[in-house]
């Protein structure tokens, strides 16, 4: 599914990604990465294998467009340092090719040199293109907003009461919302206006749903 932002082309993804053709760049917001560690550590017993699922679906978008550059839209690694940040940094590392860069977002609180480390570019926002590039929803009047953070999801409902609820990308006049990519991160309800662009993620599929 494509959508045009300004003047530029974006793919969206079945597996929550966004992909900038003009600039190979493969977008991706809310991986939380530690997350499941880190509740495992603390006696809250969630499935490791989805840590396992994020690696798996992270290669298989990277594979499945020409990337030079990925850029996390915040939230990449959750709370404090654990050993799934090692796993991480082994990961890109298998990668040297391609320019990684993490716009710092909430979770983000690890001591800078572990970014170092691991060839991680860390910036506070980026504009491009007429496009402002940020974790949380920008106060600024910067271009038009494409962020992560709210982790986007929309109910639908069906003639006889039944209802679903969806991750989706979220546009509206002035910001663009992605889904989270992570497993196990929660997800926010919207509640779209008129003229917003909703698609939503079903089926390993995209579809507009306004």
């Amino acid at each position: 599914m494509e959508i045009t932002v300004i003047n530029s082309t974006f793919i969206l993804g079945p597996e929550k990604e966004m992909y900038w053709p003009e600039k190979k760049t493969l977008i991706i917001s809310d991986l939380h990465l530690g997350k499941i560690k880190h509740f495992v550590n603390n006696g809250i017993q969630v499935p490791e294998l989805a840590n396992t699922n994020n690696y798996w679906r992270l290669t298989g978008v990277i594979e499945n467009y020409d990337v030079e550059r990925v850029l996390f839209l915040g939230d990449l690694f959750h709370s404090v340092y654990n050993k799934e940040w090692e796993t991480f940094k082994d990961y890109i590392a298998n990668y040297a090719s391609i320019n990684w860069v993490l716009i710092l977002g909430n979770h983000d609180i690890l001591h800078p040199d572990h970014y170092h480390e691991a060839n991680l570019k860390v910036v506070q926002s980026i504009l491009e293109e007429g496009i402002n590039f940020t974790h949380e929803p920008s106060q600024e009047d910067v271009g038009y907003n494409i962020c992560g953070h709210l982790h986007p999801a929309i109910r639908l409902r069906g003639t006889a009461r039944q209802s679903l609820r969806l991750p989706c990308f979220h546009f509206g006049e002035e910001m663009g919302v992605l889904p989270a990519f992570g497993e196990f991160t929660g997800a926010l309800t919207i509640k779209p206006v008129k003229g917003d662009r909703v698609f939503v993620i079903a089926d390993k599929k995209v579809i507009a749903v306004s």
